[in-house]
């Protein structure tokens, strides 16, 4: 299936409470015109139902690089894959001159790869990386 995008800028903002129009709900969710996205090549730590402190500290960090990102000038949406997930969202790479922002969060430790399953993100419970 070939790769499709489209070129946006738009001004992010956090969610707060319904409606939610465009703005950041995590570090892979976002809003965009009224629609759901889920940045499909990465997972980042919970900032609703965090696991641990450590976990919502870095997703609130994840969150908030991800709103300076998309704010940083305009972008593509690509679907690469399936259309939507389970929940209904679209799943979407979100690209700048050809990169990742999903790679660029990885690159700063506030993401990884999406791998088809969430992570433990709190390190006592965590084997990754040789920790726990």
């Amino acid at each position: 299936m070939p790769a499709t995008a489209i070129l946006l800028a738009a001004t992010f903002s956090l969610c707060t409470s319904a409606p939610r129009t465009t703005c950041v709900v995590d570090g892979d969710t976002i809003w965009l015109n009224g629609e759901k996205i889920r940045i499909a090549d990465i997972n980042t730590p919970e900032t609703h139902r965090p696991g641990c402190t450590f976990e919502k500290t870095l997703g609130n960090a994840a969150t908030l690089r991800l709103v300076a990102l998309l704010n940083d000038g305009p972008f593509e949406l690509k679907k690469t894959g399936r259309n939507r997930d389970r929940y209904g969202r679209l799943l979407r790479t979100v690209t700048r001159n050809g990169a990742s922002l999903g790679d660029q969060l990885v690159a700063e430790g506030l993401a990884e790869r999406w791998s088809g399953k969430r992570s433990n993100w709190c390190p006592a419970r965590n084997t990754k990386n040789g920790q726990g």
